[in-house]
């Protein structure tokens, strides 16, 4: 019933930037936080930054200062803004939401399928 559909990822090299984008579909009464998470080759995935509906954010000490996540709540679309990336950045990038539907009275937590960020060196 919802879809998180990520797009944006791509090949770059390091220094460079990319925007991150994932839109929520579905019967959604609202969504309390928004997030990207990444996973890299042997690695345990990892939260890389967060956003709730206020607007306060978290961000993963590895990207502080690099990176900038923002949402647009009428859309129900969250951005990553990626900036002076580096081959560490290099994963798979899965978005992640936390929402109510309607009709159902719990909170659930969806993923998409992730997109590929790949930075070379």
């Amino acid at each position: 019933q919802v879809q998180l559909v990520e797009s944006g990822g791509g090949l770059v090299q390091s220094g460079g930037s990319l925007r991150l984008s994932c839109a929520a579909s579905g019967s959604i009464f609202s969504i309390s936080v928004m997030g990207w998470h990444r996973q890299a080759p042997g690695k345990e995935r990892e939260l890389v930054a967060l956003i709730t509906s206020g607007g306060s954010t978290n961000y993963a000490d590895s990207v502080k200062g690099r990176f900038t996540i923002s949402r647009d709540n009428a859309k129900n679309t969250v951005y990553l803004q990626m900036n002076s990336l580096k081959p560490g950045d290099t994963a798979v990038y899965y978005c992640n939401a936390a929402l109510r539907l309607r009709y159902y009275s719990g909170d659930l937590d969806y993923w998409g399928q992730g997109t590929q960020v790949t930075v070379s060196s």
